[in-house]
């Protein structure tokens, strides 16, 4: 590989891992959305809750009164209080999260975990492929590598995609308590992570395409090998 490819490429492949990075953090964390039922009355706890692709995280929080608006929900969910987490029973057997279960199809929960999921095999795939591409005349692994990357940023947008939906749906239904929701630090994670793998895997395949002719009677096998 030439010396001002190679330069290039390990500048792309180290923001790659940024956003990488940045899709482990969303995929094992909890912060994706933050829900908030009705304040019915001061001097008591209400239940604010936020979760993520695999467990529910609920907050006892006691409000006082003129503390926060009823109409706003209740928390922010960084005030003191009880709190207890547990994974969605579709995922381990025995635990309890009735709080999500009826608030929305077990579906979506299913179907965004599994899509992260795969998001975290093409970037795994993607990075074996990139360090073996440094190694001498294996620069064409370069191309399936930014397919991956490209495929992963991809899946992880369509799971912020359902998990969108999910919360909408929840928000929207007549059986939940929830009047009120914002997505937090996880979600910006994914967000943030679909950019970075999305654009530098396309930047990455452009750069590992073959140079283009210099001249209008040269052709792409004329021009000079890069090894």
């Amino acid at each position: 590989m030439a010396e001002g490819k190679t330069c290039k490429v390990r500048v792309t492949f180290a923001i790659i891992l940024i956003g990488i990075a940045l899709m482990f953090t969303a995929v094992v964390t909890d912060h994706w959305a933050v829900l908030s039922p009705k304040v019915e009355e001061y001097n008591a706890t209400c239940e604010a809750a936020h979760f993520g692709l695999w467990r529910i995280c609920t907050k006892r929080i006691f409000m006082k009164e003129n503390e926060t608006d009823k109409e706003k929900g209740c928390g922010p969910i960084s005030l003191p209080g009880e709190r207890n987490c547990s994974y969605f029973t579709h995922f381990v057997s025995g635990e309890s999260t009735e709080i999500f279960e009826v608030s929305t199809q077990r579906e979506y929960s299913i179907s965004a975990a599994a899509i992260a999921i795969f998001s975290v095999g093409f970037s795994i795939i993607g990075t074996i492929c990139v360090l073996l591409s440094f190694r001498k005349k294996m620069d064409y692994l370069l191309r399936p590598a930014a397919m991956f990357y490209t495929f992963s940023g991809l899946c992880i947008i369509i799971s912020v995609e359902v998990m969108r939906q999910s919360v909408k749906r929840m928000i929207d239904s007549d059986y939940t308590v929830w009047i009120e929701y914002y997505y937090s630090w996880s979600f910006a994670c994914a967000c943030a992570s679909f950019v970075l793998l999305f654009i530098c895997g396309i930047a990455l395949l452009l750069i590992s395409l073959p140079r283009m002719p210099q001249n209008p009677w040269e052709t792409c096998m004329d021009a000079e090998p890069e090894h």
